[in-house]
């Protein structure tokens, strides 16, 4: 039997020790500074970063494992953590001069990122509006939706310019001229990750901080293909759920969980991106449905008790909610109530 990777080792052991038994306690309050320090010297920040840079340049499968583990112990810290991901790869990706001031201190933790970007899959609809102001950009509008406000060192930005271009940009993750945010949110799940609104109104950003920028439908295309696929998340709270069963009713549902999260990453690793689609979006439903009557199912068992804030079902419940609409598109909304009309 092969052993598993260092950091699914280091996931297994923070979800274990630290992040479950504080999981109720966290999502009443807000993810501690101190739970996302015990991530940032885990190396968890660079599961998926080049080599060169300090990262472990980890695999899918990886990638996949520690964020059920995550996941499934504490949704919140989970959350916060997982945004870090997208600035990390974008870097990797990028030959702009910020890869080497930033990429290398992301990958080792010492830097903490958020992403400001899902309001460009509203586009021709654009919150945000970049234009070029005084040998550098000006960003304008509104960023429905940030996650980690206060917790963030830095930001990845987007807009879209005049031109119908997606820019990315770098930014500190903090209130300064152009850029004030809201209290943060109240939400019905994950108020711990502390997610803000930010209005932008004249925030100026250098040439240099630009990571990417690309005509939006190139941008659009590649982003199609990313939200598509069964969460990882998914399967990590349906397990977590499955925990709180008789042996029966775990045993049952257990066996739709792992032939979903079998098919759905057997197409992950398999299959280009932009292959079986309609394949994926389906498993992606399956997903869901087995993940709303895992925890629908711990919710039965734990009885009356579950009303209370403290019960650990509730929670797995309400974040079960969190994931149906996490990382949505109008592709995969529609996908998903098609399934739920037949």
């Amino acid at each position: 039997m092969t052993a598993p990777h260092p950091l699914v080792t280091r996931a297994r052991s923070l979800a274990d020790d630290l992040l479950a038994p504080h999981a109720e306690e966290v999502d009443r309050t807000e993810v501690p500074v101190s739970h996302l320090g015990e991530i940032r010297r885990s190396g968890l920040l660079g599961l998926q970063a080049p080599r060169e840079y300090g990262g472990a340049a980890a695999s899918g499968a990886v990638f996949r494992e520690t964020t059920e583990i995550l996941a499934g112990a504490c949704c919140s810290t989970w959350f916060v953590q997982t945004q870090h991901h997208t600035p990390v790869l974008t870097l990797a990706r990028s030959e702009s001069p910020v890869r080497e001031r930033l990429l290398g201190r992301l990958a080792s933790g010492e830097l903490l990122s958020g992403v400001a970007y899902a309001h460009l899959r509203s586009y021709p609809r654009t919150p945000v509006l970049v234009t070029r102001d005084r040998g550098g950009l000006r960003f304008d509008g509104t960023v429905p939706w940030y996650t980690g406000w206060g917790l963030n060192d830095v930001m990845l930005l987007a807009g879209v310019t005049a031109e119908g271009e997606a820019l990315f940009a770098f930014t500190e993750a903090r209130e300064q001229p152009g850029l004030r945010a809201s209290a943060p949110m109240r939400l019905a799940a994950l108020t711990a990750a502390r997610t803000v609104s930010l209005g932008l109104d004249g925030l100026r950003l250098p040439e240099e901080a630009v990571v990417l920028r690309v005509p939006y439908e190139r941008w659009s295309a590649t982003d199609r293909w990313k939200t598509v696929n069964a969460n990882p998340a998914v399967f990590g709270i349906a397990r977590a759920a499955l925990a709180l069963l008789d042996e029966e009713t775990a045993n049952a549902l257990g066996s739709r969980l792992e032939r979903v999260r079998r098919e759905a990453y057997a197409l992950a690793d398999e299959a280009a991106p932009h292959e079986h689609v309609k394949e994926r979006l389906a498993l992606r439903t399956q997903a869901y449905e087995v993940l709303q009557a895992a925890t629908t199912a711990a919710v039965v068992t734990g009885g009356g008790r579950t009303m209370l804030l403290t019960h650990r079902a509730q929670r797995l419940a309400r974040e079960a909610l969190f994931l149906l609409v996490q990382g949505q598109t109008q592709e995969s909304r529609r996908a998903h109530l098609n399934a739920l009309a037949s």
